[in-house]
């Protein structure tokens, strides 16, 4: 057993000189107790130089049969199932920066290490910008495409991944593959602006926004002989990096709107905002996101306080001021020329009332998610008719107010269970939401919960797509080396 030992030592400390020599010893190293993915530690921790020094991390990892787990900021790297085992966990922090993207270009390559953050700064040097504004502060743009997350903006452009037009990827084999176009060759194809408009399409449940994986293309990666470019960028999109890991992605950029109003309008119970919202898309003021915050309800002041006195002075929802508590509220953000855009804010603000407030700058929680860490994290997808019933839903099985934000206008909210919640009480909540949902054409989807509740529930729901994606990883990742066990079904 002490020869064994020895033997098992001996060959990691092989492998972590190996791991040195590829991506330089101060980038190489053994895993500590922060590396790890959804509660499961990795063993070493490499962080390549760039495409072809990660595909020799892949190659050393298929010669000694070890599994690899690409990791960007971390921001996400709790969500979704864990996997199974993580050798290598592969940092993609030094796979960035902003290629191809000259002035006037209506597209960029982008590293998939590259914080979101940077990618905008960059690209407002020449007044544009992604529209991605993912909820996750500090994420990578792969680690956004891997979770397909997406923020209020998917309202008009789509998920992340509906803007992709090329990408680079690593096989589980390391064979660096490009599908769709590179930034050099979009350049010539496509158009300012092109891809704007909001996105159609989608399916009856919105556009995603957050892990959750099969979502998009890939009918063809079976049984036709061939698969097309882009089919395969979007599995990867919401795969974890399951089916391949990211290098690099071209994404169609857009000139910085010139102006921008936020309209709000105080709502308190979800049929409003099914009304409300209807009112809003019919309304014709071409909307760049219609978003929805449902905190649980404040209780009513014991005695009510002037609208003067300065704790509320300028907050007509403020509950002291109405006499009723304002569960809520619905923002609709308006971008474009700034007449078109006071103009357009102007109508909407006579189809909201009274009660509708215009600002230059968007509320504390816009762009956030209602969830903290250590709580149940679900996401519900649901024709935005339904979206009421939906949430209706969620309190009947919860006995109570629920938090919900997200884009009302798409019928893509996240909710928040308390993380004391205990895991067959979690279950039996999804048990009952899905059933009302499943008739609505939606879906209710885990996030991130406590490990207790991730053992324990399932986290996906019904899947239609979940024999494709088995035949996806049976095409991309044979031998189950990338992220095992992280995408549904076990995968």
């Amino acid at each position: 057993m002490a020869d064994a030992a020895r033997s098992t030592e001996l060959e990691a400390l092989d492998i972590t000189r190996k791991l040195a020599a590829i991506c330089g010893t101060p980038f190489a190293r053994f895993a500590g107790p922060a590396d790890e993915v959804a509660g499961r530690t990795a063993r070493w921790v490499a962080v390549p130089g760039g495409p072809h020094a990660a595909a020799e991390v892949l190659r050393l990892a298929a010669a000694h049969d070890l599994t690899v787990v690409p990791r960007g900021a971390g921001t996400k790297i709790d969500w979704g199932a864990a996997p199974a085992q993580v050798d290598i966990m592969l940092d993609t922090g030094r796979l960035a920066g902003v290629w191809h993207e000259p002035r006037d270009a209506a597209v960029a390559e982008i590293g998939a290490g590259t914080p979101l953050r940077a990618v905008q700064a960059t690209l407002a040097r020449t007044n544009r910008r992604l529209p991605v504004d993912a909820p996750s502060p500090g994420a990578t743009l792969g680690g956004v495409l891997a979770a397909d997350e997406s923020g209020p903006l998917r309202h008009r452009h789509g998920s992340p991944c509906a803007q992709l037009v090329g990408v680079r990827y690593l096989d589980a084999d390391g064979e660096l593959v490009s599908v769709g176009e590179s930034g050099t060759e979009a350049l010539g194809r496509a158009t300012p602006g092109s891809g704007g408009g909001r996105a159609s399409g989608r399916g009856p449940a919105g556009d995603g926004g957050g892990g959750d994986p099969g979502r998009g293309g890939g009918d063809a990666i079976l049984g036709r002989g061939e698969v097309p470019g882009l089919d395969v960028a979007r599995l990867l999109c919401g795969s974890q990096g399951g089916l391949g890991v990211l290098v690099s992605a071209t994404m169609r950029v857009h000139a910085v709107p010139a102006g921008r109003l936020w309209v709000s309008r105080p709502v308190w119970t979800p049929l409003e905002v099914h009304d409300l919202v209807r009112a809003v898309l019919a309304a014709g003021v071409d909307p760049a996101a219609v978003e929805l915050d449902l905190p649980v309800p404040v209780p009513l002041p014991r005695r009510r306080i002037p609208p003067s006195h300065p704790s509320v002075v300028n907050r007509p929802d403020h509950p002291a001021v109405t006499g009723r508590p304002a569960a809520g509220s619905l923002v609709v953000l308006l971008e474009g020329g700034p007449a078109d855009v006071t103009e357009r804010a102007e109508r909407l603000t006579a189809v909201l009332g009274a009660e509708a407030i215009v600002s230059h700058h968007a509320p504390e929680w816009w762009g956030r998610y209602p969830f903290a860490p250590g709580d149940t994290a679900l996401r519900i997808e649901v024709p935005i008719n339904d979206l009421h019933a939906a949430v209706y839903a969620l309190r009947d099985a919860t006995g109570g107010p629920v938090p919900v934000r997200g884009s009302a206008g798409s019928g893509t909210v996240h909710a928040a269970l308390s993380g004391a919640l205990p895991p067959e009480r979690v279950a039996s909540i999804l048990t009952a939401v899905r059933s009302v949902l499943i008739a609505r054409r939606g879906r209710c989807v885990v996030v991130a919960a406590p490990a207790a509740v991730r053992r324990a529930v399932d986290l996906w729901g019904e899947l239609p797509t979940l024999p494709r994606l088995r035949s996806a990883k049976a095409h991309l990742d044979p031998h189950h080396r990338l992220a095992p066990g992280r995408l549904p079904g076990g995968l």
